[in-house]
């Protein structure tokens, strides 16, 4: 054998070895930074998915709250009504009841009639006010 030739043979195969380390690497490095690229895009898709599903979760509840509160105020508007149209019978009632004290007589009793009328109109009243303060 030639020594030359070893000399030569052993300088090509450290190099072949320093080659392939070297690629061993480059693969090793290219790896971790697509792995790491990856996991970055991944992130920071989730965190978009995220956004909008708030954004979606909070157009929804909005929508939701005011759908309750207009439903709300039909309710309050339609006792509100309901409490005025109360009251005036019960100025009504009031007023017939001083007129029919003021022109009854002993005889009659059309004012224990008008009493017991209010009476059943205030217990109207009394419960429609507390629907209204259940309400508010």
């Amino acid at each position: 054998m030639n020594p030359a030739t070893d000399e030569n043979t052993s300088h090509h195969t450290r190099q072949a070895a320093r080659r392939s380390k070297r690629s061993v690497r480059l693969f090793l490095v290219l790896w971790i930074i697509i792995i790491a690229l990856g996991a970055a895009a991944a992130y920071l898709y989730s965190n978009h998915l995220r956004e909008q599903m708030v954004l979606e979760i909070q157009t929804y509840n909005d929508q939701q709250l005011m759908a309750v509160k207009q439903e709300y105020q039909t309710q309050l508007d339609k006792i509100s009504s309901e409490l005025v149209s109360l009251q005036e019978q019960v100025q009504t009632f009031n007023e017939l009841l001083t007129f029919t004290k003021d022109n009854a007589g002993n005889t009659t009793d059309n004012s224990n009639q008008l009493y017991s009328e209010l009476r059943e109109v205030k217990q109207q009243l009394d419960t429609l006010q507390k629907k209204m303060d259940l309400l508010k």
